[in-house]
């Protein structure tokens, strides 16, 4: 499967791009121990995960088959089903399509998926989302020809959430930092790149990711920037369904008006009507 050209790395997917850095976080989410000969194969589909999950890395160890996102904006109740489509584009890409035919079991690594999530909309510390919540039959749970189901881990990375996670993973506990500071500033669109910088600075003042910080230099302004940009867009996204909802309900509420009106003039016109029938009946008395 060929990579989109367009896909731009994070400042999120470039720190963990690096196995080293993916087992230590691993390792903290999972609470496992594996050491730094346990080979990890990053299998990653450089594309946007259907707009609106950045697709961060995805990743093989020990058998198992890990999605690993980072959301900044408000969790999507619809995550489950998005992330069945890609899981079922990455099996596609690790396994062999003619042995799917074959009459022996194909053996496939066990799916497991995980969202860091770090927005400023309210979230609990973790909560785990199904994709069976969506079905519609009544009897989802007993069915008996057969059942699927995928479960997303979110865990919430904000700081008082899972502090104890972040100091188990150095390089997510400084991910964390730098993305906490940059929030601060609270950046607009034309304050953005001087608030990027700041923070990138302030990072090496504080020895947060500073041999990262250093080796990539000007990279990670561009890498935040595109974190930032990429959140932005799904709020202004957000905004603006909210914004075209509120005109659809203000253009139902003047129709209702006028219907209401109207009915009040037909109101008036029925009883003129009837008081003018009442008057022939007396004159023809």
């Amino acid at each position: 499967m060929k990579a989109n050209r367009e896909y731009k790395s994070t400042l999120f997917s470039k720190l963990f791009s690096d196995t080293d850095n993916l087992r230590e976080l691993y390792n903290a989410i999972a609470d496992t121990d594996y050491d730094k000969d346990t080979p990890i194969e990053i299998n990653t589909l450089e594309a946007v995960l259907f707009k609106g999950i950045k697709n961060d890395v995805s990743f093989t160890i020990d058998n198992k088959f890990v999605v690993l996102l980072e959301h900044q904006s408000t969790i999507n109740n619809n995550m489950p089903l998005r992330c069945l489509m890609y899981i079922a584009r990455v099996y596609e890409k690790i396994t062999d399509n003619d042995a799917v035919y074959e009459e022996s079991l194909l053996h496939i690594p066990t799916p497991e998926i995980i969202v860091l999530y770090n927005g400023t909309k309210p979230f609990p510390g973790e909560q785990t989302l199904r994709l069976s919540d969506a079905f519609m039959a009544s009897n989802k749970s007993q069915s008996k020809f057969g059942s699927l189901d995928l479960t997303v881990r979110v865990v919430n990375i904000n700081p008082g959430f899972n502090d104890e996670l972040l100091q188990k993973s150095k390089i997510l506990n400084g991910y964390t930092a730098l993305i906490e500071y940059l929030k601060s500033l609270n950046p607009t669109a034309e304050t953005l790149l001087d608030a990027i910088e700041k923070t990138t600075k302030w990072g090496l003042s504080q020895n947060i990711l500073s041999t990262f910080l250093t080796e990539h230099g000007y990279e990670v302004n561009n890498m935040l920037m595109t974190e930032y940009n990429v959140d932005r867009a799904l709020e202004i996204r957000d905004e603006r369904h909210r914004t075209e909802i509120a005109e659809k309900d203000a253009k139902i509420a003047n129709k209702d008006a006028e219907i209401v009106e109207k009915d009040a003039k037909i109101a008036e016109k029925d009883a003129e009507i009837k008081q003018l029938q009442a008057r022939l009946s007396e004159f023809e008395k």
